[in-house]
């Protein structure tokens, strides 16, 4: 097409001059002795008509054409991709709920209060935990959005939810409906739920003034000498002072129940690897 303009632009500089040299050549066409400002005007005119013409059927305009399609059709996918959501038939308890299709989720980075298990006695504000997500989620369509992991060791999808233009997981943190638990490597939002649960337990919010002894265990702690050296306490346990591996010690032999564990967990005491210890 270049080309072609190019050729183009050169016949019509051509026709300029040869019209401006003699304007007589074109007198079987513009009448008996034009003059060389006719002559100029009228072959301007239909070089004007001529480029504008080639414009208009120019293949590059096509492919711009074409490739706008092919843009609008990309934007179209990706925003249908963003706008697919799940309806939510059952909601288990605080942090797990059941949508179409039988698949169970669960929430990402927090854990509420128990309240299903049957080797549990229901815990400190877990119904109302449970209530809450009920409340934001049950029969409504949500959005689910994958961190590092699909699946948990149960088979339950972990995702992070949203609920219009609600951040589930960080709302029942934020609340005080839940702690902020993250475990690696789904750990994207670490830092705002640890962030959110600060600012429920400062402001006495759900659980953190509800339950007497979480409360107390956060805001007056018992400080005392561990039996054993700090220097020997495994930083996979943060809250309670458990020897390194070797020797692997297992949930029976040691005191502690519900302890916090961070990776590597070398002894395994998170087996359903949702961040909590021993906790039958």
């Amino acid at each position: 097409m270049t080309d072609f303009f190019l050729a183009l632009t050169f016949i019509s500089l051509i026709v300029w001059v040869v019209g401006f040299i003699k304007p007589t050549l074109f007198s079987r066409i513009l009448g008996n002795n034009p003059s060389r400002k006719k002559v100029g005007i009228i072959l301007g005119v239909i070089t004007l008509v001529l480029f504008i013409s080639a414009a208009a059927t120019s293949p590059v305009k096509e492919e711009t054409t074409s490739s706008n399609k092919t843009s609008e059709t990309k934007t179209s996918t990706k925003s249908a991709e963003k706008a697919k959501v799940y309806k939510v038939i059952k909601v288990i308890d605080g942090d797990t709920i059941e949508i179409e299709g039988g698949q169970k989720v669960r929430y990402i980075g927090i854990d509420t209060p128990e309240t299903v298990d049957p080797n549990e006695t229901v815990q400190c504000f877990g119904k109302e935990a449970s209530a809450k997500n009920k409340e934001l989620v049950d029969g409504k369509e949500v959005r689910l959005v994958k961190d590092v992991s699909e699946t948990d060791k149960y088979g339950r999808l972990l995702r992070y939810v949203y609920v219009g233009n609600t951040f589930v997981n960080d709302y029942l943190v934020r609340q005080g409906y839940a702690h902020a638990s993250s475990y690696p490597p789904d750990v994207k939002y670490q830092s705002k739920f640890s962030e959110a649960e600060k600012e429920a337990r400062d402001n006495n919010r759900g659980l953190w003034s509800a339950c007497e002894e979480i409360s107390s265990e956060t805001t007056t702690p018992v400080v005392s000498t561990p039996t054993t050296p700090s220097s020997n306490c495994d930083p996979s346990y943060p809250t309670v002072c458990i020897p390194p591996y070797p020797p692997d010690l297992d949930c029976g032999d040691i005191s502690y129940k519900k302890f916090k564990v961070l990776q590597p967990d070398p002894h395994g005491f998170d087996r359903d690897k949702d961040g909590v210890g021993c906790e039958s």
